[in-house]
């Protein structure tokens, strides 16, 4: 069995204490990451902030943000509104606190704007005040990635703003900016005698990016890719490589694919593998699919296709109840510094419930087990349950041809 596996913080002491060879033993070469999926602020969350902004939004069948609070209320109770900046995050404040990741990485899917140029047609316009910008220092947010299907939802206004916001509280973004050369710049996180953590973030119109949205040589927009072919690969691998260093982390977080469903095409997965192989890349932080997807080990690096969503306001909203989408995973990653081996995965599973973040319940964790295991089947991961609250990946050994005769 590989050393790879994702343990407990606890088993992962215990190991290292009883094999002081063990690969985790070199406190000084670990780096730790958390990963978080779709982290949606706008819309029914920024309601039930302190500074709500103006309720109107422009979608087909409800023109105001607060009916999916209302909705929330319907399924779980009434919430005592407005909620303190920390409220959303729930039970993930206690887990960062206890695992204390070097980096905390999401994927915002939201516009932090007042501005009022809504994307017309687009029929979903995600929008946060910025004043309650505090609701992401309050999580200790390291780095947003930005090439999405929302980050424009209010214009390119709405894009400048959402950048600056982020840039006064400290947040380092990647994907989107004032040009083309801004928005493929990656975000560079330095962390005290371990290294850094370069994040490159790319958007692919799979994921509902519209083309228009790219941003151009003298235009605002995304960083986004024109394709998953091999001459793309090269592209992303010349960028890594002007910025990569020896100690360097480098992560590729990618807005791909459709928001259901549990496939994942080939050519995400070819592209991905190249990246590694080919592309100088060490960890694939994918997202836009609402709901978890099957993980992946590929030659000792994590690829995560899709994380599903982290905090978002469909609490109540009905007709993709087989998905679980109130159901989600924080992701704790730890590399090793000097390779990007994947060391240790800690799995929590959360759900969305009065629109925040808590801890799933036993039921609610074996159903994950069950699809994660479904879904590794694939990639020959799956996944274990100990009897606390996280859930354990192993890399299943390749079944040799001489063992078949």
């Amino acid at each position: 069995m590989s050393w790879i596996k994702v343990v407990s913080r606890l088993d992962i002491m215990e190991t290292v204490q009883s094999h002081p060879n063990h690969p985790l033993s070199n406190q000084e070469n670990r780096i730790m990451i958390f990963l978080g999926g779709d982290v949606m602020t706008g819309r029914g969350i920024d309601q039930i902030l302190p500074h709500p902004s103006e309720p109107f939004i422009p979608e087909f069948m409800v023109n105001d943000a607060r009916e999916y609070v209302r909705l929330a209320e319907k399924a779980n109770g009434t919430l005592a509104t407005p909620v303190n900046f920390s409220y959303i995050w729930g039970d993930a404040l206690e887990e960062w606190e206890q695992l204390a990741p070097d980096v905390k990485l999401i994927n915002l899917e939201t516009s932090i704007t007042k501005s009022n140029d809504y994307w017309r047609g687009k029929g979903i316009n995600y929008r946060m005040n910025p004043d309650n910008i505090a609701c992401l220092t309050a999580a200790g947010i390291d780095c947003c990635a930005l090439a999405n299907n929302h980050v424009l939802d209010w214009g390119y206004s709405g894009l400048v703003e959402t950048i600056n916001t982020l840039k006064n509280v400290q947040i380092k973004t990647a994907g989107a900016g004032l040009n083309q050369q801004s928005a493929a710049t990656p975000a560079i996180i330095d962390i005290k005698r371990k290294g850094r953590v370069v994040v490159f973030s790319f958007g692919v119109t799979t994921s509902g990016i519209p083309a228009s949205w790219a941003a151009g040589q003298d235009k605002p927009g995304v960083n986004l890719l024109p394709n998953l072919s091999e001459p793309t690969v090269r592209y992303i691998q010349k960028q890594v490589e002007q910025v990569k260093q020896p100690g360097d982390v480098v992560i590729a977080s990618l807005h791909w694919g459709g928001n259901w469903g549990y496939e994942i095409d080939q050519p995400q997965i070819d592209f991905a593998h190249q990246l590694i192989d080919y592309g100088g890349v060490d960890l694939i932080h994918g997202h836009s699919v609402h709901h978890v997807q099957g993980l992946e080990i590929y030659h000792e690096k994590l690829i995560i296709y899709g994380c599903g969503d982290l905090i978002d306001d469909y609490e109540g909203i009905v007709g993709y109840e087989p998905f679980r989408d109130d159901l989600g995973l924080m992701y704790f990653v730890s590399l090793d510094s000097t390779t990007g081996k994947l060391l240790n995965l800690h799995l929590l599973p959360t759900q969305i419930k009065r629109l925040r973040v808590q801890r799933a319940s036993r039921e609610d964790l074996l159903w994950l087990r069950k699809i994660l295991n479904r879904e590794g089947s694939r990639f020959r991961t799956q996944v274990q349950w100990s009897g606390h609250k996280t859930l354990t990946l192993e890399k299943l050994p390749t079944i040799s041809s001489s063992s078949n005769r």
